[in-house]
């Protein structure tokens, strides 16, 4: 699809999908070729063949995408050029005095609809059996690359480059004062954020460990060990997508932009394996939820343009552990790795004034427990507000 050019303005977007590219989708998913089925029981092959037609079937007969591009359109979307490339952002203002600004950012295979649910009770907490005065004004943009920003035509979008733009942004929509909130790759931008430390940034809050070179006790105390024996176990079974990502994004770019069914595929088995749902992520995303964040890869075709953000990443150079605002972190137990409290001290040292373990949830914090990640925001907001 192609979308508005933008300009340093601030310019509503809004989202129309043409029948002529759903019923492309239709066809394509109609005609899909599949390859046979997995040889073990398990998941260890990948997803296996008898999800993935479930999937299919689903996205062909009851799938409704009007229905979130409704609600998107709803909320309030916008576009703006920041340092060359078009910007798409949900911008969504409180009605409640003294609301503090908040940019929050998703990572990889997320995207904007990660947070729809915690928007309402972040801008409007009375209406969700809050208090006002935890009320937010809420910005959700999408990364370059990602959803509706554009593609970067050229190298050297990498994560301190996204997190100046994020500081743009803000800066753009008039807030003097304003946090940041990410996990994944949100996570690494807001992480970033905190030692750029831009005019205006009054703390950010993470859900994600962000370092894959953790300062590591000698020896490792047992939250430590446990910690570290998940790292190695997904570096050995679960991180190929990296590789994949970080060398040759442009070579997968190919498949995944031809083929909804690998799309989803590939972005599925992250919410299977990353989601504190036992392997059922439809037991607390939904089916519908999930195709929601795989069609706003599909329908902009950005299979290999957010694949490449792992590319750049690779090849960035390292900034140094100087992080000029409060941080707040809070982990959640069925995060890929979660992260010992240890490590979060010998990392945000005295910056770290707020630091929680939840009962619930996984890598997709805002998808997967809204009510949580909410709450989570507005104890470490009361602190630094």
């Amino acid at each position: 699809m192609t979308l508005p050019a933008a300009t340093t303005d601030v310019t509503p977007f809004r989202l129309s999908v043409s029948d002529a590219t759903l019923r492309d989708l239709q066809r394509r998913l109609a005609a899909a070729r599949l390859p046979e089925r997995e040889t073990v029981p398990d998941g260890s092959q990948g997803v296996s063949l008898e999800r993935v037609r479930d999937l299919v079937e689903h996205w062909q007969t009851r799938y409704d995408w009007r229905q979130v591009e409704a609600r998107l359109n709803g909320f309030g979307q916008f576009r703006t050029q920041i340092d060359g490339i078009g910007i798409h952002f949900l911008h969504v203002r409180s009605r409640h005095a003294n609301a503090v600004p908040v940019v929050l950012t998703h990572g990889w295979p997320g995207s904007v609809v990660e947070f729809l649910d915690v928007i309402g009770p972040l801008t409007d907490p009375t209406a969700f059996g809050g208090s006002a005065a935890d009320a937010f004004h809420v910005v959700v943009p999408s990364l370059p690359g990602f959803g509706f920003s554009d593609k970067p035509a050229t190298s050297g979008w990498n994560i301190q480059r996204i997190a100046g733009a994020w500081a743009e942004l803000m800066s753009r929509l008039g807030y003097r004062r304003w946090l940041a909130q990410g996990g994944d790759l949100g996570g690494s931008v807001t992480h970033e954020l905190a030692k750029l430390g831009p005019a205006g940034l009054a703390g950010i809050h993470l859900n994600f460990f962000p370092v894959f070179q953790p300062p590591v006790s000698d020896p490792p105390t047992a939250p430590e060990q446990e910690a570290l024996d998940k790292l190695q176990r997904f570096f050995n079974d679960g991180a190929g997508f990296i590789y994949e990502q970080s060398t040759r994004p442009q070579t997968l770019g190919y498949a995944l932009t031809d083929s909804p069914v690998g799309q989803a595929a590939w972005i599925y088995e992250k919410f299977m394996e990353w989601t504190d749902s036992d392997g059922n992520p439809e037991r607390v995303l939904g089916v519908d939820r999930m195709l929601d964040d795989i069609m706003l890869y599909w329908l902009p075709g950005t299979a290999a343009s957010s694949a490449r953000i792992y590319w750049e990443d690779a090849r960035a150079a390292g900034t140094a552990d100087d992080f000029k605002v409060p941080v707040g972190f809070t982990v959640f137990p069925r995060e890929i790795i979660p992260t010992p409290r240890i490590w979060a001290e010998r990392v945000y040292k005295s910056k770290l004034i707020y630091f929680n373990t939840v009962a619930r949830g996984g890598h997709f914090a805002a998808f997967e427990q809204p009510g949580i990640l909410t709450e989570e925001l507005r104890r470490f907001a009361r602190l630094v507000r």
